[in-house]
């Protein structure tokens, strides 16, 4: 395909998407119409196994770094870190103004606070209409695993696309009213040229259980309990602390936070209204000791067993305030996202270890997704009545089986777009179609400060690394006559325990050592080929006595 900095197209509409497919996470959509661009959430994901040392991925901003002078705007649909985390990264390379609603744009200048940055934030409501440039937008109330959360209906030249954003049809909300079945059937009546759909669940059969089902789950353990309860969840789901908190009162139980995103996020959702916690419930951390255990709820972060967090520091006795006791009620209510498996485990086991007693999703109903399955994507489905369709938020597995669902009520299979990041649609009247031009869109590290320094080569050094250990030959030279002045030397670093494996390190040194002065008869002064020739030798030395491969680094100093 043809990579293009700029594509240009006139006569209609583009959607590109940066982010978001074939993965979860890293959600960015791109609108361009002549010269405005708007840009649909600006998210991160979490680095996978293989990307040893990252913290987090981000798009690829090149694109829009490249047109910077057509950005009109940003629209948020929640405040998700897969839909805000990486907003701070664009907006240090380019300025755009910001659309949301009330908490998600509260996290989001949280956030920038913590990177030293400000930004034009726009504070938006759902059934409010507004413009970013010649594009209207119409967001819409849905519901989330997060308050506040919008989807969008945005009228373009070529048509109506209609953008459900991350949702799930829960009838009995725990706050604020359900989704507006009355206005998506309405912009359904008038018509919608493309619809974009969140893809997370399409593999579930059914419907999604309301929120309100983890409140009856919660209540049967806290009346049946005697002791502290600790129950870590994400801190962005407002809902779920709040019906913690909720339960906690009624219990006559006093909450304790720990964690800082929970305490962030707790601490903003207060400010704006969107907790509602009574007087004298909420109790400083640091002196919880002092409150009895029938008395007493921790909420904390750490539900997906990230090492650092709240939850794993105390499961490993390592937080400063809360130390696990044998007795303690631990709940984790959520469910581990795809990869985090084993580190939830490890942290459940320590728990089992200090004597607390766990529940977590696979004996209790204390989740929920926030994610719409099969019969709700349905349903939107036949209100939107779309006449092409896109999956979205989704691996290619999740994205195809929407798919499917979409053909089985009747959509045509040539009026479905199953897209890669970085391809384009174009839009015209009445007519969507999959351009063979494509964008960059790698996607971005960010390892500490460093932001895209770390790529393929150093993950692949990285990993060597990580599965065999380091081998450094040291060795002074004269780079006169190539003559030998001192070594070579063996230092190594997670190969072998040197004091205990004397002979292998002592034999590779003599290997060296022969290859060197190989070197010197041969009177070769290039020092790129004699590294390479007693890294050569070292590695068929080392594989023939170990069958293993480690770095091998010869550094040759010159005298």
């Amino acid at each position: 395909m043809k990579i293009t900095e700029n594509f240009r197209d006139s006569q209609g509409v583009k959607l590109i998407p940066l982010g978001g497919l074939n993965e979860i996470g890293k959600n960015l959509t791109v609108l361009e119409y002549k010269n405005d661009i708007l840009i649909i959430d600006c998210g991160l994901s979490f680095p996978d196994d293989e990307m040893f040392g990252i913290d987090i991925v981000i798009p690829d901003f090149s694109y829009l770094e490249k047109n910077r002078g057509k950005l009109r705007g940003m629209v948020l649909t929640h405040g998700h870190e897969d839909h805000i985390g990486a907003i701070p990264y664009l907006l240090k390379s380019v300025n755009v103004p910001i659309y949301g609603t009330k908490l998600t744009l509260g996290l989001v200048e949280n956030k920038l606070k913590e990177h030293g940055l400000k930004a034009k934030l726009n504070t938006i409501k759902s059934g409010q209409t507004f413009k970013v440039g010649e594009i209207k937008i119409e967001a819409i109330r849905t519901t989330h695993s997060i308050a506040d959360s919008i989807c969008l209906a945005i009228d373009t030249p070529a048509g109506v696309i209609f953008h459900t954003g991350d949702f799930k049809i829960d009838y009995t909300p725990l706050h604020g009213k359900p989704i507006d079945f009355q206005r998506l059937a309405k912009i359904g009546e008038k018509g919608v040229l493309l619809m974009l759909a969140d893809s997370t669940n399409a593999e579930r059969k059914g419907y999604t259980p309301s929120e309100s089902t983890v409140g009856t789950a919660l209540e049967n353990i806290f009346r049946n309990c005697t002791n502290r309860i600790i129950i870590a969840t994400f801190s962005s789901n407002v809902h779920r602390v709040q019906r913690i908190i909720d339960t906690a009162v009624m219990f006559n139980r006093k909450v304790a936070i720990s964690g800082r995103s929970m305490i962030n996020v707790v601490n903003i959702a207060k400010d704006i209204g969107y907790l509602k916690i009574p007087d004298k419930t909420l109790v400083d951390i640091n002196k919880a000791k002092n409150i009895k255990d029938s008395e007493l709820v921790i909420i904390t972060t750490g539900s997906q067993g990230e090492p650092m967090s709240a939850l794993a520091r105390m499961a490993s006795n390592d937080h400063k305030a809360v130390q696990i006791k044998k007795g303690d009620v631990v709940i984790l209510s959520s469910t581990p996202v795809p990869g985090n498996e084993k580190t939830v485990s490890n942290v459940v086991n320590r728990l089992f270890e200090r004597g607390a007693e766990v529940i977590y999703s696979d004996i209790a109903d204390i989740h929920v997704s926030g994610h719409a399955s099969e019969e709700e994507l349905k349903l939107i489905q036949s209100l939107i009545k779309p006449k092409y369709f896109m999956p979205v938020h989704g691996e290619y597995r999740h994205l195809r089986r929407h798919a499917m669902i979409a053909e089985s009520l009747g959509m045509p299979k040539d009026h479905i777009f199953i897209l890669a990041n970085g391809e384009i649609l174009s839009l015209k009247k009445n007519k969507v179609e999959k351009k063979k031009e494509t964008v960059p869109c790698n996607p971005v590290l960010v390892d500490g400060l460093g932001v895209g320094d770390v790529g393929n080569i150093v993950l692949r050094d990285r990993k060597l690394l990580s599965e065999s250990g380091l081998i450094i030959v040291v060795a002074a030279i004269d780079k006169a006559t190539g003559a030998i002045c001192s070594g070579p030397d063996i230092i190594s670093r997670g190969f072998v325990y040197v004091r205990e494996s004397e002979d292998l390190i002592e034999s590779a040194r003599k290997v060296a050592e022969e290859r060197l002065y190989k070197c010197q008869k041969a009177k070769m002064k290039d020092w790129s080929s004699m590294k390479n020739a007693v890294r050569s030798d070292l590695q068929d030395y080392i594989y023939q006595q170990t069958k293993r491969n480690p770095v091998i680094l010869p550094i040759f100093m010159e005298v």
